[in-house]
């Protein structure tokens, strides 16, 4: 075997080393990205998880806003990548606790009774103006003794959070906007950023406002993390007080 062939094999040979070690990295890093999604949304692969859809405001029974619609294609995205199975239940027909199967509970508890009993038993220190008659306060979410107004089209806010009952029990990733849009948003904020909060909380509950910037103009898309309230929401308010 001359010079010139050797080096022909060596390059072959190298090339392949290389490729392989290449091809075992990237696919070690992305199983990894995998387990902690996974770990993180309680959903590893083959399990069932809960989606408890919200009625729409002013429409016939069993129906569904638009963006409320879209919020379950953001969140359907992520379970996919999981490798999960979904199952797409109404907020009125759930008869079930939680902790077994993991759950996204989406829209507000004027819309949703699931995230009314959620806030409830979970997040006692969130109250949420359910009056239907027109004025500022209506819709608005108190916590920590401060007090979130919507704007229509302006300002909205959205209360994120993932409620855990136990070391081994599946979480409740509960999305409740003062708005349809503003559950997108949330969503759609959970969906890019879910990397980030894992990172922050691990596999630990938390609840943190969101606010939803000029959605006229931005749609669902402009949505800032603006303060964690995790402690506050979990104290009842008269112990607070």
């Amino acid at each position: 075997m001359n010079d010139d062939v050797r080096n022909i094999v060596l390059g072959v040979v190298a090339t392949a080393i290389s490729g392989g070690f290449g091809w075992f990295a990237r696919t070690y890093l992305w199983r990894r990205a995998l387990r902690r999604k996974q770990a993180f949304f309680g959903l590893p692969t083959g399990s069932d998880c809960l989606f408890v859809v919200n009625r729409q405001m002013g429409g016939t029974q069993g129906s569904v806003h638009r963006n409320d619609a879209f919020a379950l294609l953001e969140i359907s995205a992520l379970i996919k990548d999981c490798g999960a199975n979904l199952q797409i239940i109404s907020h009125d027909g759930v008869r079930q606790g939680f902790g077994e199967r993991a759950e996204f509970c989406v829209g507000g508890p004027v819309s949703n009774a699931r995230t009314a009993a959620h806030l409830t038993s979970m997040l006692p220190g969130v109250r949420v103006d359910v009056s239907t008659e027109p004025g500022p306060d209506r819709g608005s979410i108190t916590v920590g003794g401060e007090s979130y107004r919507w704007q229509r089209g302006q300002v909205e806010y959205v209360v994120l959070a993932r409620l855990t009952t136990g070391p081994g029990t599946r979480p409740v990733f509960l999305i409740s906007g003062q708005t349809a849009i503003s559950n997108q948003a949330g969503a759609r904020f959970l969906a890019r950023n879910h990397v980030e909060l894992a990172r922050r909380y691990r596999e630990e509950s938390f609840c943190v406002m969101l606010k939803v910037i000029n959605s006229d103009a931005y749609g669902p898309d402009v949505a800032e993390l603006l303060v964690d309230v995790t402690e506050a929401a979990r104290t009842p308010i008269a112990a607070a007080a």
